[in-house]
């Protein structure tokens, strides 16, 4: 017979920020309009309780598939929110996940108990349930703090890519108008974590060179020296 205690103990669910990059060249977050009680009909971010018998990641990738269609993304976790009175139905602790995925391999559906779904520009978030804001504001932050030494906006962009779509990325991120372009390609070809793979073909503008992300490399020399990785990465002067 298992153990159970006497006193009250918490709920605890997990919620999830899916950030993606359009052709548009704007960061987009997905978000859900909830179907039922408590804040029916407002949006909020993906996510939900999790089962007895289930580990963390797993309920948020369930939960993040069950009300939006999104799966097969790495989810990474990015704080824990446990204030009193964050949720009307009682003391509910929070592990917030993020993840980045491109638009293009990720077509939504609202499903569960999600009433639509939705991509929405980071700069016009509306006001969401339960303290969605404040998680949403603390992702955005670890984004912009993360991508200056890490290469993890390449999971925002397509397969093959131009330097000129990763600046955008870079710039859109970090929320800057224009990097330097030459600075900007020479620390990040510096890094060694590029691939040249071909041409644009069919541009009527003279052909970019093309690049993937190596990403067995990348963690190779993570690895290897890590510390050194980070001084040649991508923490540029704005």
């Amino acid at each position: 017979m298992p153990y159970t205690y006497e006193y009250p103990r918490p709920a605890l669910t997990v919620d999830c920020v899916i950030f993606g990059f359009d052709q548009s060249s704007k960061l987009k977050v997905l978000l859900i309009q909830r179907g039922h009680a408590p804040f029916q009909y407002k949006w909020a971010l993906p996510g939900g309780f999790v089962d007895m018998e289930e580990d963390l990641e797993h309920a948020a990738l369930r939960e993040l598939e069950e009300e939006t269609g999104v799966k097969d993304v790495f989810i990474e976790q990015l704080y824990t929110f446990g204030q009193r009175g964050r949720d009307p139905r009682g003391r509910v602790i929070s592990v917030a996940y993020y993840a980045l995925v491109n638009l293009a391999e990720h077509p939504v559906q609202a499903a569960s108990d999600a009433h639509l779904v939705k991509w929405f520009e980071i700069d016009d978030i509306p006001d969401l349930a339960f303290d969605h804001n404040e998680i949403m504001q603390v992702a955005i932050n670890r984004l912009q703090a993360k991508v200056r030494y890490q290469p993890i906006g390449f999971e925002l962009l397509p397969e093959q890519f131009t330097l000129s779509q990763l600046q955008r990325l870079y710039e859109t991120v970090l929320g800057v108008k224009e990097l330097n372009k030459r600075n900007f390609r020479t620390r990040i070809l510096k890094m060694g974590v590029l691939n040249e793979v071909g041409k644009q073909e069919g541009v009527a503008h003279r052909p970019a060179v093309l690049y993937s992300f190596d990403k067995e490399k990348y963690e190779q020399l993570a690895r290897d020296k890590y510390d050194d990785l980070i001084k040649r990465g991508v923490d540029f002067e704005i």
